[in-house]
């Protein structure tokens, strides 16, 4: 394995940004519970002992505080808080939708992960989103119920709790049922996020109904109730998660997607969907290997496919590995950032799809020769030009590319992630989706909560006919995700975990954050605060206005070929770091989103 130690300086440097962290958390006062109608307070970082959650929600992190408090380990509080956000993200995640957890176990110091990605119906092919021999609109495919799969959230629950957790479903669930029954206050965020979905919304009753009180947007300030999804959490609690996959919930589900309710003077087209009863029944969530791969002194640990997110993260570090990246100036490590992973998503275009259904190259994808055979296409005076042709992992040659090269296809960007910990030193990194923001927007009447749109993460028809697409429609398949839940370790133990919501910049996002951490020492609430740049092997790197306006950086990029366009924000990411001392570091986004809720047990 490719390591130096540093310890000894790395301890002094992290411990250095503890003191002056804890400083400033450390008279601060325990988060509320969740449910009490108060909403704790915001902030971007805490450090502290008992286990720890950073979360972009506040009600979400105390929902999971409070089991770490009663006993729950972070498998149980990772539940809790995913829970509450259906309740106060509901435009993100849910049980109407899928998701991606990876853990660290203390006791055996392994990585184990569950994939809870969304289905295809069985009856799906290749050809689920075209029509007269082309592709629908994609306006008509995200509000439909055709864009509906299967959903293992629900599932992925439940099996985590009982592969590694201490408590029942049902208490996991606890403060997130009291929250949706007393309710949350309606922050900023949420009202935009609303109103962004007013017109879908208003054509399907039972969610102008829930979202749209009184037939208006909700009001800053206002306490939104949802007294259904504390229902339907409560009848999970007692059933099991099977109550979603058999049974009554699952009759409305069904009907629901093959039948959307929509109100009678709604002048949107919406599609039915063909999911059934058998969908559902024999929905599985898959118990995998993690990616891992050596970078630096860490091992670093994420998700196979059918999520792109390990690969591609784990490729473009391989790709860095031998450039030392804390030593360069700005422009020169932005230049090699920006091309490792414009190659990175080169690759995971061409070969990373659902593993059940296409031969994916994973150890290939994260191996350092295969990493090399791309590093050296990378120019210091000049920047490649997208689309980039993918290699291949199967016959790694050094500069030079395999297949034709092809476009990067569309995916959603509305996620949610979450980090937990636990005083047993125990770790959770989990993201989950109900794709774009508002999911379908069709809300199960009776039930509370929204459908996902997850198949529009498949390829509507191939990016270029010339060229094999991984990521078509099939029979009980798992479209592609970039979820990047990642657990970094150094000597098989617990220093970082990290994720972000942003669909295909979700990758760019934990890379830079990495990156920014690892390489060039910013304390973790500074490296997600950072700005960020996102390349995705289009012809633009997208830039947030912090790099943007620096216009003299830009312009030093732009002499080596580089071609930029603004997005105002990129990703939301949450982490949790151990500290050398053993206290837990939990960080979030200062103002992204509205800014994170980062808390610990025992400030």
């Amino acid at each position: 394995m490719r390591r130096t130690h540093r310890r000894s300086a790395r301890f002094l440097a992290l411990f250095t940004a503890a003191v002056a962290v804890g400083a400033l958390t450390a008279g601060a006062p325990p988060p509320d519970r969740a449910g009490n109608g108060s909403t704790p307070e915001k902030t971007p970082v805490a450090v502290g002992e008992g286990g720890a959650v950073s979360s972009v929600d506040p009600d979400a992190s105390a929902a999971g505080i409070e089991v770490l408090r009663k006993g729950g380990n972070a498998v149980d509080a990772a539940v809790a808080t995913a829970a509450a956000l259906g309740v106060t993200e509901p435009y993100s995640a849910g049980v109407g939708g899928g998701g991606y957890f990876v853990y660290y176990d203390a006791a055996s110091r392994q990585i184990r992960t569950l994939d809870g990605r969304e289905k295809a119906p069985l009856s799906a092919d290749k050809n689920l989103f075209r029509e007269d021999g082309k592709a629908i609109p994609f306006a008509e495919a995200v509000t439909s119920g055709l864009s509906v799969g299967t959903p293992g959230t629900a599932a992925t629950w439940q099996k985590a709790l009982d592969s590694w957790g201490n408590r029942s479903l049902a208490q996991a669930l606890s403060p997130a049922e009291k929250l949706a029954r007393g309710g949350f206050e309606v922050d900023e965020t949420f009202r935009k996020q609303t109103a962004d979905n007013e017109d879908r919304f208003r054509d399907f009753p039972a969610s102008a109904k829930l979202f749209l009180p009184g037939g208006e947007l909700p009001e800053v300030g206002s306490t939104l109730r949802n007294p259904d999804l504390a229902a339907t959490y409560r009848t999970l609690g007692r059933k099991g998660a099977d109550a979603l996959y058999e049974g009554a919930m699952a009759r409305d589900v069904v009907n629901t997607v093959r039948k959307p309710p929509v109100a009678d003077d709604a002048e949107r087209r919406v599609r039915s969907g063909d999911l059934t009863a058998d969908d559902l029944r024999t929905y599985t969530v898959r118990q995998q290997e993690p990616t891992s791969t050596d970078y630096r002194e860490y091992e670093v640990y994420g998700m196979a496919p059918s999520s792109s997110g390990g690969t591609s993260v784990a490729e473009a570090l391989n790709i860095l590995e031998g450039t030392d990246l804390g030593g360069i100036s700005e422009k020169e490590y932005l230049h090699r950032y920006i091309e490792a992973s414009r190659l990175a998503f080169a690759d995971r275009g061409r070969w990373v799809g659902d593993p059940t259904q296409e031969d994916v190259p994973t150890k290939g994808l994260l191996s350092q020769e295969f990493a090399d055979s791309r590093a050296c296409l990378i120019q210091d005076d000049k920047a490649l030009t997208s689309p980039v042709a993918p290699g291949d992992p199967s016959d790694p040659r050094p500069c030079e590319a395999g297949d034709k090269a092809a476009p990067t296809t569309y995916e959603g960007d509305s996620t949610t992630h979450l980090t937990a910990s636990d005083k047993w030193g125990n770790v959770v990194a989990y993201t989950l989706t109900i794709e774009q923001t508002g999911g379908s927007g069709i809300t199960v009447p009776g039930r509370g909560f929204l459908l996902n749109n997850e198949l529009t993460d498949f390829s509507f028809e191939p990016a270029d006919p010339a060229v094999h697409d991984p990521n078509l429609p099939g029979p009980a398949k798992r479209p592609r995700s970039s979820m990047s839940p990642t657990i970094v370790l150094e000597e098989g133990k617990p220093v970082l975990a990290l994720g972000s919501p942003g669909g295909a910049t979700i990758i760019t996002t934990v890379l830079q954050t990495l990156i920014n951490h690892l390489d060039r020492k910013l304390p973790l609430v500074d490296s997600i605060a950072a700005p960020r740049a996102s390349q995705r092997n289009a012809a633009q790197t997208e830039l947030e206005p912090g790099l943007w306006n620096r216009t003299a950086l830009r312009g030093q990029l732009e002499e080596l070929g580089h071609s930029f366009k603004q997005n105002p924000e990129i990703g939301a990411a949450t982490g949790i770091q151990r500290l050398p001392d053993g206290r837990w570091l939990a960080a979030a986004e200062k103002t992204r989103r509205g800014g994170g809720a980062a808390m610990v047990v025992n400030p």
